[in-house]
């Protein structure tokens, strides 16, 4: 049976709370680095107002980076699996906050 850990971690100066099996701890940490950043970016282009649009917009990116990685036959579908499962449980985290501020 796998462990899970829970862990807290932060999206552009947000803390979320994420439950992962131990084994993905790492993994899970670079899907994190790897939106903070892809987020952060699109955020300091000045174009695209607000974290839910910020959020949608990296998801956008992240999938156009995939699709063009598959393209080029560069495609692991397991950690593909993985940086979704973790990029969603990153979103599910972001989405319940965003509703307190309307």
């Amino acid at each position: 049976m796998k462990t899970a850990t829970t862990m807290d971690v932060t999206i552009m100066g947000r803390e979320f709370r994420v439950t992962c099996p131990d084994e993905e701890r790492e993994d899970l940490l670079q899907a994190v680095a790897y939106l903070d950043k892809k987020m952060r970016e699109i955020r300091d282009s000045g174009k695209v107002l607000g974290s839910e649009r910020v959020a949608i917009m990296a998801a956008l990116n992240i999938a156009h980076e995939l699709l063009a990685t598959r393209k080029r036959g560069g495609f692991d579908m397991e950690e593909f699996k993985r940086r979704i499962v973790h990029m969603q449980v990153a979103l599910d985290a972001v989405m319940p906050e965003q509703d307190k501020l309307f």
